[in-house]
């Protein structure tokens, strides 16, 4: 009699782990599409195409009400905030050309047992010819930049300050060198692509 009430006790407790599965699968379910509702649902997105057109038209209107600005935006008659675009107005400017030296440059540091490997670059503003002397005399450029980095102590190029006082060394003298080679001092910038003191 004990075994029979054991039985129908376990049989009971079957069915009621199942019961409670199957709810317990469908409240995720359904918490999952109110989730989802709530994220993807609500109000219709405007028409990418309308959008579009409205930018080429020079009307962009803007839906972020919390994004804006008092004295630069408008509110239309249909409540939609439209934008004060201002354009750039078209300069003549000045392109600046890249060059970056190949390999790295590596030396002793002045009174320390370290070494100093950096990459640089140069940019102009002026035609590419800046770049092609640069390049036609990157042997006696790449001599300047090695005996400048050569002249600098570890405690010279720490920090931002250091790295900046050495860039501006290394621009001074490489335009000294290509006006002494009777070409044109056309470097206006030198970047360190990497710099490591070892």
């Amino acid at each position: 009699m004990a075994e029979v009430k054991e039985e129908e006790q376990q049989k009971k407790g079957g069915i009621l782990k199942i019961i409670l599965f199957v709810i317990g699968g469908i409240l995720l379910i359904i918490l999952g599409l109110g989730i989802g509702y709530f994220i993807f649902g609500g109000e219709p997105e405007q028409d990418p195409s309308q959008e579009v057109n409205q930018i080429i038209e020079g009307e962009p209107k803007v839906k972020d009400h919390q994004n804006k600005d008092k004295n630069t935006d408008e509110t239309n008659e249909e409540g939609i905030i439209t934008k004060n675009v201002k354009t750039v107005p078209d300069v003549d400017a000045y392109e600046t050309t890249y060059f970056e030296f190949p390999g790295d440059f590596t030396t002793n540091l002045k009174n320390s047992k370290k070494f100093l490997q950096i990459s640089v670059g140069v940019s102009t503003q002026y035609d590419e010819k800046v770049i092609e002397m640069v390049d036609q005399h990157q042997l006696a450029l790449r001599s300047v930049i090695l005996s400048v980095i050569s002249d600098f102590s570890e405690e010279e190029i720490s920090g931002s300050e250091g790295k900046n006082a050495l860039s501006e060394k290394l621009l001074k003298e490489m335009n000294a060198k290509l006006e002494s080679l009777k070409e044109f001092p056309g470097i206006e910038g030198v970047y360190f692509t990497s710099f490591v003191v070892q």
